[in-house]
C-alpha cells in the first residue's frame, strides 16, 4: 500500500508541475502607456537640488536626440502623469530630431508642459 501511494503522489505532482508550466507560457507582456516606441527617456537629479533636473531623451539605437535642463519644478518620476508627459516631450523631440537630424539642447519641450 505504501509504495501504491508514493507511486500516485508522484504521478499527481508530475502532472500538476506540467499544467502549472503550461499555463504561464501563454500570458502576454503587458507594456505600461508611459513607455514610448520611439525611445526612452532618462530624469537625472539630486538629492540636495530636487529643483533641478537634467532629462536625456534618447531613441531607440541609443542615440542622443535632446537633452533639456528643467529648474524651479519639483518632478516626481513616480507618478503616472509625469510620465505621461515625458513621453509626449520625448515623442516631440523625436519628431523634431527626424526633422532636422541634429541634437536639440534645451529647447524646452518639457517646461511647456508641465506648466
Amino acid at each position: 500500500m505504501k509504495q501504491k501511494t508514493k507511486t500516485w503522489i508522484a504521478a499527481l505532482t508530475l502532472s500538476l508541475i506540467s499544467i502549472c508550466s503550461c499555463a504561464q507560457e501563454h500570458q502576454p507582456t503587458r507594456i505600461p502607456r508611459w513607455v514610448s516606441e520611439k525611445g526612452y527617456w532618462v530624469v537625472e537629479s539630486n538629492i540636495n537640488t530636487p529643483l533641478d533636473h537634467i532629462i536625456w531623451f534618447y531613441d531607440n539605437d541609443n542615440v542622443l536626440i535632446h537633452k533639456e535642463t528643467v529648474s524651479g519644478i519639483r518632478l516626481n518620476v513616480k507618478k503616472t502623469k509625469v510620465k505621461m508627459k515625458l513621453k509626449k516631450a520625448l515623442e516631440s523631440a523625436i519628431t523634431a530630431w527626424e526633422k532636422n537630424k541634429t541634437q536639440e539642447v534645451n529647447k524646452n519641450h518639457i517646461s511647456v508642459l508641465l506648466k
